[in-house]
C-alpha cells in the first residue's frame, strides 16, 4: 500500500438499509489511482469493520491532472444486508453473488429445435442430452 489519504464527506448513517454512506475523497501524489481493495482495507481499520467484503466502493472519478480522486462508498453491518439491498451487478463485482446456472441461450435453442424433429420416445431423449449432439 503507497501514501494515500482517505476523507469522508456527507457520513449518512441508514439504519433501514443497514448501512453507512458517505462519498470519499481520496489523496493520491505521485499515484495514477489507489485501488478500491487498498481502500477497502484502509476503511476497515478507520470504522472497524468485521469484514471486508461488507464495504462496497464504486463510481470513483479522478480529477483533471490527477492526485485527487473521489468516489461513494457503502458498509454494510453484514452481508445477509448487503445480499438483500445490493443491487445484483454490483454483488457480482465484488464477488459475493454468483449468478445463475445453467444451459446458455444457444444451447436451449439448440435442444428446442432438436425436439421439433424428433416424435415419441426420441423427444426425450433429445430434451435429456441437453446442448450436447
Amino acid at each position: 500500500m503507497s501514501e494515500f489519504t482517505i476523507r469522508t464527506r456527507k457520513f449518512k448513517s441508514n439504519p433501514l438499509l443497514g448501512r453507512k454512506q458517505f462519498v470519499l475523497d481520496i489523496i493520491h501524489p505521485n499515484m495514477a489511482n489507489v485501488s478500491k481493495k487498498d481502500l477497502a482495507e484502509k476503511l476497515k481499520t478507520m470504522y472497524k469493520v468485521h469484514d471486508v467484503q461488507c464495504i462496497q466502493l464504486f463510481g470513483f472519478k479522478t480529477a483533471f491532472g490527477g492526485g485527487r480522486s473521489s468516489g461513494f462508498g457503502l458498509i454494510y453491518e453484514s452481508l445477509d444486508k448487503m445480499k438483500k439491498f445490493e443491487p445484483k451487478y454490483r454483488l457480482k463485482r465484488a464477488g459475493v453473488d454468483t449468478g445463475k446456472a445453467g444451459a446458455g441461450r444457444r444451447g436451449k435453442k439448440d435442444t428446442k429445435n432438436r425436439m421439433k424433429k424428433t416424435r415419441g420416445k426420441e423427444k426425450s431423449k433429445a430434451r435429456a442430452s441437453g446442448g450436447k449432439k
